[in-house]
């Protein structure tokens, strides 16, 4: 019988956690609040502590899935572009994710934090909008989402290098804020010679 407390809120968790969306980053997350929940006691300094956690889990789960974004969708796109814009910003896009995806599956590791392995669903929706056009129009679709994607990244990067209550996790973020800017500055020169093409 005192077993049966704790089966019932197992059952419970199990189910919820059925009927909540398929999304991937919203998976990790619950994944991560559920050792958010177990690992801190429940004072107010360990009510604080998994605040603390669940913003550092939430930042590194929606950071990786859009690297798999902006890798994936340069793959895409370096193959398929017409103008030399969108093709050399594809391809900067792949090589400077990749190597970022990796410092922070090695981060997401060492600190026992759970990422996405699949694209989450906004992220998911931006490939197939951008993979769908065809020609120049793919290019000038391509150019505004990492428009607006960079500009969200930059102001994401740079409130968790602020934020963030793990010392790692900020100096990660920190670190990429002038290459996001970098790409934020790449894209905004270049999306209105793109634009101007019929």
């Amino acid at each position: 019988m005192k077993h049966l407390p704790v089966l019932l809120s197992t059952a419970l968790l199990l189910n919820a956690t059925a009927c909540n969306s398929n999304d991937s980053v919203k998976q990790a997350q619950q994944a991560n609040e559920a050792k958010a929940d177990t690992a801190t006691a429940a004072t107010e300094t360990g009510k604080l502590e998994e605040k603390n956690m669940n913003y550092d889990s939430e930042f590194l789960t929606k950071a990786a899935s859009g690297g798999m974004l902006e890798v994936e969708l340069g793959k895409q796109v370096a193959a398929r572009a017409l103008t030399p814009e969108a093709k050399q910003f594809a391809q900067q896009m792949v090589s400077d994710h990749t190597k970022s995806n990796a410092e922070l599956m090695a981060l997401a590791t060492k600190k026992n934090i759970t990422l996405p392995t699949v694209l989450g669903d906004d992220h998911a929706k931006v490939l197939k909008d951008v993979t769908e056009e065809k020609g120049i129009k793919m290019d000038q679709e391509y150019l505004k989402e990492m428009l607006k994607d960079h500009q969200e990244d930059v102001k994401e990067f740079t409130d968790a290098s602020i934020k963030a209550s793990d010392p790692d996790i900020k100096a990660f973020a920190a670190k990429n804020v002038p290459v996001l800017q970098m790409h934020l500055d790449m894209v905004t020169k270049m999306k209105p010679a793109v634009d101007a093409r019929k």
